[in-house]
């Protein structure tokens, strides 16, 4: 019997807990597994009706006890909610889910998309749960609750989220989830005051698979080398920067790391997968070692591929980043700190007891280690010292002449002591972080019954210190006047039918306050554009760019760059070094439409005060690829972003889904659809993974939709299947040469044909001097880019294209002439060319 046969024949609030109970049991029985106390402890609470703290360690089965809290939601006939952190962790739990209870049963809903969204049981982001907690408050059709990863209520920018359902939602059942929360009673008397409900925590500190911790003062090497002696391995070595995970995972390929048949099995395992050129080639000699390495910069393909290897017991070690923590899907039996402590974006600091705690309790695989290991790695002047006293053995007078090893000056080092503090001390209390937004109070006003009262009671009743909620209180009080200063929000003179004394005379999109926040704004500023200048299409890009959060290191190495660039140029010109620095600071990355936006924006604020929660940030990331006409691997190598993939190819994403779902079509124009196209395809080719869920879930099969679940991804279909995208890659490719030949620049050129035998650097310079006798400049501009000179011809399994040249006489008689590889192109994901000619057309 299925889980779901186990159900009442007539679900309800009369279902028998009891029933409910042995039902579940029953079924975890004949899986084959037995239930821990603290499982069947926290099941039976819930099936009595009470909310549950569930505070057990990693691999404890918390999860188990999330399905038989649905399956008691589903037995009475309600609506449960599933939460998690992050949107990854909660498309996981819905394919899970969906295997127990079936896709009829379950729905998802991240903000970016929604599918089987009147499903009995729904996954969503936390944020998801609080605007709907916001907007429909108590009479909210939410019946239980489980929010797992509920530690991340401490977290100062999310933290709200985690706050909201428990404040407005007092008719659900709650179940809350961590491995690491500390003292919780005061969680529990909360809980059982807001909602009526007994409330209860259920603790345990002893994990299925123990954990042995210890310190070594050995270099990391040679704990690595004995660590993969006895057979310690998977092993994750956690850094806390993705530069130092890479450094060492290439240290460890000096290490004797696999067996020739070892290595055999990862090359079969590998198979055909597409590994780009500059970090792909790396991570390709990497996994074939046997090293893995995993962070949030790498493509999510590339994580994925490391994920499997080590799932296989392919990969001994794997260095990453502290992202272990979040969940993440890697089996490992040994996790070696290399530090305890870490810059979180405004100091270094030690970690604290939950962060460690979290990390280290990913070590040993339920199912596969009778136990886990976790080892801190001893700093570098401790490991010296340590080597230095045992040279010196047993004599005294040595000892004692020993200089002992110091941190670098200014550093945040560690020891054992540090090391046994977090290792035995309790995870710290969680404190609220509750905020307060235009977003928040919109939400709340748009709700049936005395808004204003609601609003009140929802700054009033939180966890926060008194004067932080006094704070709140005068800041909601700034938002309501601006509220109805602005008219958005408008007195009732009595209240209406539904028991409202304040209207909002705007109507809320159904996804407001999540996905782009400043979307509206753009629809409203894409009416100050001139549609017939030559740069429209380009524009509107600028106008979705600045509404997009910030991928801070491409920014970063832009204004890096651009400050090389005018520094070079300030040294020609003999500006001294003050005088260069001064000028220096106002050097940034690229933002178009910068003024026009800041000025549409302030206007557009007055009447839409909510948008004051977000900051427009005008930049130029999409247009600069186009611009520059680069491919993907192109972009990361012009600005060194080999350890950002990930964070280049996310943001890419989020541009192009706003180019989808943001611009009407009285907007659209066939530059911007070329556009949509191109950059959609770019995408897919880099990395299907983020649009093929988005896409599935947008639009599933009929048979899929049926069942309520998303369309299976089959992965990027050949990049010549899409004509229009690839007609842009064709012609960015063959501009990319014209901006290289307007350079003067035949090295580059060169290195642009070494792959496919075409021009060399010497043939480059040949043709460039030739040209440059005739005429003084090649034009770059809108005209030189424009699909007039661009010429066309298809051929069986080839195109033949030919690039005019934008000569300052208007002469149009020279041109560069390629072969497109249809097949090759296929197999790399772009435009595959072999340049053929560059010459006068008359030759």
């Amino acid at each position: 019997m299925t889980l779901l046969d186990r159900l009442p024949q007539t679900p309800g609030p009369d279902a028998d807990p009891d029933a409910v109970f042995e039902a579940f049991t029953e079924w975890t029985s004949e899986k084959g597994l037995e239930l821990y106390p603290a499982q069947q402890d926290a099941l039976i609470e819930i099936v009595s009706g009470s909310n549950v703290i569930l505070a057990t360690p990693t691999g404890s089965g918390k999860s188990m006890v999330a399905a038989g809290a649905h399956f008691y939601a589903l037995s009475r006939g309600e609506r449960s909610y599933y939460t998690a952190p992050i949107k990854a962790l909660v498309s996981e739990k819905f394919f899970s889910l969906i295997e127990t209870f079936g896709a009829a049963n379950v729905g998802m809903m991240t903000g970016d998309a929604a599918v089987n969204a009147d499903a009995p049981i729904i996954c969503c982001t936390a944020e998801v749960l609080a605007n709907l907690a916001l907007r429909q408050g108590a009479e909210a059709p939410i019946h239980q609750v489980v929010m797992d990863e509920f530690h991340f209520y401490a977290d100062p920018d999310r933290g709200w989220a985690w706050q909201v359902p428990l404040l407005e939602l007092p008719k659900a059942q709650f179940l809350l989830m961590s491995a690491t929360l500390g003292d919780v009673s005061r969680f529990e008397q909360a809980l059982t005051k807001r909602t009526g409900r007994p409330s209860t925590t259920v603790s345990s500190e002893q994990r299925p698979v123990p954990l042995f911790f210890s310190y070594a003062t050995t270099p990391l090497h040679e704990t690595l080398t004995e660590l993969l002696d006895t057979k310690q391995s998977p092993i994750y070595v956690v850094h806390f920067t993705q530069a130092a995970a890479m450094e060492r995972a290439q240290a460890l390929m000096s290490v004797n790391m696999a067996t020739k048949s070892e290595k055999e099995k990862i090359a079969e395992a590998i198979g055909d997968f597409r590994f780009n050129a500059g970090f792909g080639k790396t991570l390709s000699r990497l996994v074939r070692h046997g090293v893995g390495v995993h962070h949030a910069g790498m493509l999510p393909r590339y994580r994925r591929l490391v994920e499997q290897l080590t799932q296989a017991g392919l990969l001994k070690v794997v260095c990453g980043t502290d992202t272990l923590g979040v969940g993440i899907n890697v089996p490992i039996r040994t996790v070696v700190f290399t530090g305890l402590s870490k810059y979180d974006g405004v100091r270094q600091r030690h970690l604290k007891v939950r962060e460690f705690m979290q990390i280290a309790g990913r070590a040993g695989r339920a199912g596969f280690d009778t136990a886990g290991t976790v080892i801190i790695q001893a700093p570098d002047h401790e490991v010296e010292n340590a080597r230095l006293l045992a040279r010196a053995g047993d004599d005294e007078k040595k000892k004692k002449r020993i200089v002992r090893k110091k941190p670098p000056e200014g550093s945040v080092s560690w020891s054992q002591s540090t090391f046994e503090r977090l290792s035995t001390s309790p995870p710290e209390p969680l404190t609220s972080s509750f905020a307060v937004t235009h977003s928040m109070v919109l939400n709340v006003l748009a709700r049936p019954a005395d808004a204003y009262a609601a609003v009140q009671k929802l700054l009033e009743e939180n966890d926060e210190e008194g004067a932080a909620r006094q704070r709140h209180l005068d800041q909601a009080e700034a938002i309501w006047d601006a509220l109805l200063t602005s008219g958005v929000v408008e007195k009732l003179d009595e209240p209406d039918e539904f028991g409202r004394t304040v209207r909002l005379t705007v109507d809320l999109a159904p996804n407001f306050a999540l996905n782009q926040p400043l979307s509206p704004f753009a629809l409203a500023a894409f009416e100050v554009l001139d549609k017939e200048s030559e740069t429209y299409a380009l524009d509107v890009l600028s106008i979705l760019e600045a509404t997009i959060d910030d991928p801070r290191q491409v920014l970063s190495a832009q204004q890096h760059k651009a400050r090389g660039e005018a520094v070079a140029e300030m040294k020609a010109e003999g500006l001294e070094y003050e005088e260069r620095m001064e000028l220096l600071e106002e050097v940034t990355w690229p933002k178009p439409l910068e003024e026009l936006l800041e000025g549409a924006f302030e206007i557009y604020r007055a009447g839409h005060p909510w948008v004051a929660d977000h900051e427009l940030s005008p930049k130029s990331v999409a247009r600069d690829l186009f611009e520059r006409a680069m491919t993907f691997g192109e972009y990361i190598n012009f600005y060194q972003l080999a350890r950002s993939e990930g964070t280049l190819l996310r943001y890419l994403s989020d541009v192009f889904k706003a180019l989808r779902q943001t611009v009407p079509e009285a907007v659209r124009t066939e530059e911007i659809t070329d556009l949509t196209e191109w950059l959609g395809e770019l995408v897919r080719q880099t990395d299907s993974s983020l649009l093929d869920e988005w896409e599935s879930l947008r639009n599933p099969t009929e048979e899929e939709a049926a069942a309520g679940k998303p369309a299976t991804p089959t992965g990027p279909p050949p990049v010549t299947a899409n004509k229009r995208a690839f007609t842009v890659l064709v012609r960015n490719a063959m501009f990319r040469r014209v901006e290289l030949f307007a350079k003067r620049a035949w090295t580059p050129l060169g290195e642009l044909e070494a792959e496919t035998d075409g021009y060399t650097a010497d043939e480059w310079q040949e043709a460039i001097e030739e040209y440059f006798e005739e005429y003084d400049s090649v034009g770059t501009g809108p005209d030189a880019r424009g699909p007039k000179m661009l010429q066309i011809k298809e051929f069986s399994g080839k195109w033949e294209v030919r690039q005019i040249l934008d000569d300052p006489a208007g002469d149009r008689d020279w041109a560069i002439t390629a072969d497109v590889d249809l097949a090759a192109s296929d197999e790399a994901g772009t435009a595959v060319l072999t340049v053929a000619d560059v010459g006068p057309l008359s030759d």
